[in-house]
């Protein structure tokens, strides 16, 4: 029952919102998340709970991870599946916090776009859809 259970919590939803990083940044964002204290996790409006889901949806890309060469780790994109919500978590912490804690300027800025342009794909639909029509093989 338990593994059912797993399985079932580790398939994408269609609510799931796509989020391409670097492995390296993606571990380095965790590492910002874990840094922060009870007070400051309360000031954003998260609680353990918000920050574990979040943790675990991160480190669950690891598993992508782990047939890259480890030199490459830093610029091979690993998808990370986040659910609409916590991806507005994240970026309301990106904003706020993640520059006390990253290692440099370019990491923020890949963060936050990555984070940005995943909340604009997911809110945008397809033109496809927009139109009304359907596109053919060609």
């Amino acid at each position: 029952m338990k593994r059912l259970s797993l399985k079932r919590w580790r398939k994408p939803k269609p609510d799931d919102v796509p989020v391409r990083l670097p492995f390296s940044d993606i571990m380095e964002f965790a590492m910002a998340l874990l840094s922060i204290s009870p007070h400051e996790l309360r000031a954003l409006g998260l609680t353990f709970a918000h920050r574990k889901r979040l943790l675990d949806h991160m480190l669950a890309c690891g598993r992508a991870a782990e047939g890259i060469e480890p030199n490459k780790l830093t610029t091979k994109q690993i998808e990370l599946r986040l659910p609409k919500g916590d991806l507005a978590r994240l970026q309301h912490f990106a904003v706020r916090e993640l520059a006390k804690a990253a290692s440099n300027a370019a990491v923020i800025d890949r963060v936050l776009t990555a984070l940005d342009e995943a909340w604009h794909q997911h809110e945008r639909p397809s033109h496809a859809a927009c139109s009304g029509e359907q596109s053919s093989p060609s």
